[in-house]
């Protein structure tokens, strides 16, 4: 272009040759001016200002600097940030009236700006991978449903029910139960149905409920439901008491199934409420379909396999606890010595009823792969003969060593 015009074109021909505008000609022919045309500097540059209207001067700046560097060296107070530096320029001669001075966040970014402040930012780490205390469900190697209970809910009449609600972690696979009230017979038969339609997961999560865990009545109890996950080669997971984030899955869907079917509709019987809520839950699965697919596969559900209570449990149960100011946890109504150095932090407990170990894991959500082996004890579960009252909770005979 800058050599077509010094051969002698004018710059409306140089310019509908090359498909521009006048203008753009013009640009570029000042920008070469007379210089050689393999020294000029045809890099891009910013249309904007180089200083803005409404910045700062550079002399404001320059004495923001001084008074900073003064206040850091002499201040009693020891005070030398933003609002000491506004404090401390207010009261030069003239104050305010000889020149308007910036605001503290003004201040504040002129020091971000010239590299002058002394503390670190926030320091923003990854969040761990979801299922980061499990392994193997942290390697998407397998699925985790998590288990929960709605509570509180009355329909018309003043009738009280509860709703059994689960999903699982990697495929959200869904489902809810509404009824009266969610016992431990009413969670195993809702989990049971649910996993022969859909597979077994690797692990089923709970919180530490009696309807759950069982009666927290008796040292090394294994409730039903315990039983029948271990049964079906499930591995029964629960949470640590009164800690967030473990169960958030399961809680996010129940504020969502309350939101979407209980605060809509109005409900005249348990009926329609399980009708309206079959339909959302349908809609849900529909909806992750892909999520679904995309999840650990699950087991298929035993053919020939029917519950018994009686049986001697074997298998893996885990516990996530949080250790004392001593670095004991707690668990199966026992306390535990795992590491006195390891006071207040997170473990997980590894009860292995085949092998008659319990295993300590330390658990970091700062390095949640670096889970090492803390301390690894002899346990022998004591063997219960069990039944159940009508209407009531497990109940155990005394314990009896084999």
């Amino acid at each position: 272009m800058v050599a077509a015009l010094r051969g002698g074109e004018s710059m409306r021909s140089v310019a509908r040759r090359l498909g521009v505008g006048l203008g753009t000609v013009q640009l570029w022919a000042g920008r070469a001016g007379h210089e050689d045309l393999d020294l000029v500097d045809w890099t891009s540059r910013s249309s904007a200002p180089r200083r803005q209207t409404r910045q700062t001067a550079a002399t404001i700046e320059d004495e923001i600097l001084t008074v900073r560097r003064i206040l850091r060296e002499e201040s009693v107070l020891g005070e030398y940030g933003a609002v000491a530096i506004r404090r401390a320029l207010s009261t030069r001669p003239g104050g305010d009236d000889a020149t308007p001075l910036p605001s503290v966040r003004t201040i504040g970014r002129i020091l971000e700006r010239r590299g002058a402040l002394d503390a670190r930012g926030r320091v923003r780490r990854p969040a761990p991978p979801a299922g980061w205390y499990l392994p193997d469900v942290a390697a998407r190697r397998s699925e985790l449903d998590s288990v929960d209970a709605i509570e509180g809910l009355r329909l018309k009449g003043g009738a009280d029910i509860e709703i059994l609600t689960a999903i699982s972690l990697h495929g959200a696979l869904a489902g809810a139960w509404p009824e009266t009230v969610v016992t431990m017979s009413s969670t195993m038969a809702g989990l049971e149905d649910h996993w022969r339609a859909h597979g077994l997961p690797g692990y089923a999560q709970f919180d530490n409920d009696t309807r759950f865990h069982g009666s927290h009545g008796y040292t090394d109890l294994f409730g039903r439901l315990v039983r029948l996950c271990l049964g079906l080669g499930v591995t029964p997971v629960f949470a640590p008491p009164r800690e967030t984030g473990f169960q958030a899955a399961v809680e996010s869907y129940n504020g969502r199934w309350q939101a979407k079917v209980w605060a809509r509709f109005w409900f005249d019987s348990l009926a329609d409420l399980r009708n309206h809520s079959a339909r959302y839950v349908s809609a849900t699965r529909a909806r992750s379909a892909i999520r679904i697919e995309a999840a650990p596969a699950r087991s298929p559900f035993p053919a020939e396999w029917w519950f018994d209570p009686r049986a001697t449990p074997r298998g893996l149960v885990v516990y996530i606890r949080r250790t004392s100011e001593r670095g004991v946890a707690r668990l199966l109504g026992r306390s535990f010595d795992v590491d006195s150095h390891w006071p207040h932090r997170l473990v997980r407990a590894e009860v292995d009823l085949s092998a008659g170990r319990i295993r300590f894991f330390a658990l970091r959500r700062r390095d949640p792969t670096d889970q090492p082996l803390l301390r690894e004890i002899a346990y022998e579960p004591s063997q219960r003969r069990i039944w159940r009252r009508p209407g009531g909770d497990d109940t155990f005979d005394e314990p009896s060593r084999t």
